[in-house]
């Protein structure tokens, strides 16, 4: 981190009493690496997007969440899987694509090319080449990085990217992965009673929801150099499992 620079990290928050399920009684999980991607949209005030995802899901059923998910074998051929599938999950969740065709950034239009492709079969990469476009990698600005607790079932070493959203392009919620979807001011996300949020959600909340401009917002993170893993522990209490720092 360079002289000077903030890091963005949680401050103090509650724990999360986790369900006896969630509990891994056996050996522990290797970790699934995956990107998150905290969408901006605005200066002063700004806001995130927000998803929620279906009861069923496998990860924060019913919960509020940022949209992402965990690396796959296509996004390896990218250089850079971690950024790969942070572009990949953001388009294919809620349909916003980073992306440039030459200079131009990606437009609506591109973003609807690209839908029919895999609607037809391509695989997300496929449908950027042959379109002619390429992962707008330094959109994304990575600022943290979790890696769940040892003792869950399903864990996952996720690292915290912010994005502006591109001009000229529109929410599309994947039907059965996303339903509802918001855009909300941190510090009313935070205090809100009809938002569930997973734990690094609120933590992730907490450690950006003081600035009140998102351009010193993305200042901030472009001036950190190495980013701390966040690792929390789980501890057993009166009341269960719980997730401290």
């Amino acid at each position: 981190m360079r002289q000077g620079a903030r890091p963005l990290r949680p401050s103090r928050y509650p724990s999360k009493v986790l369900p006896p399920a969630a509990i891994n009684d056996g050996p522990p999980v290797t970790p699934r690496h995956s990107a998150t991607v905290l969408l901006v949209r605005g200066r002063e005030p700004w806001e995130l997007l927000l998803m929620r995802r279906p009861g069923g899901a496998d990860f924060a059923p019913g919960a509020y969440v940022f949209p992402g998910g965990t690396v796959r074998e296509d996004d390896q051929a990218s250089g850079d899987e971690i950024r790969a599938a942070a572009v990949r999950e953001l388009f294919e969740e809620v349909g916003i694509l980073l992306a440039r065709h030459g200079k131009r950034f990606a437009r609506e239009a591109d973003s609807e090319k690209v839908r029919r492709l895999i609607e037809n079969g391509r695989s997300f990469g496929e449908a950027l080449g042959e379109l002619g476009l390429e992962p707008a990698f330094d959109r994304l600005l990575m600022f943290a990085r979790w890696v769940t607790p040892v003792q869950l079932r399903r864990r996952y070493d996720a690292r915290f990217f912010l994005a502006q959203l591109p001009p000229n392009q529109v929410i599309s919620p994947q039907a059965g992965e996303v339903t509802d979807w918001l855009w909300i001011e941190p510090p009313e996300a935070l205090a809100s009673r009809d938002l569930t949020l997973v734990y690094a959600t609120r933590a992730v909340l907490e450690s950006v929801a003081s600035d009140r401009d998102s351009a010193k917002l993305l200042s901030r993170a472009r001036q950190l150099g190495n980013i701390p893993t966040i690792e929390p522990r789980m501890v057993q209490t009166d009341n269960g499992w719980e997730i401290v720092r």
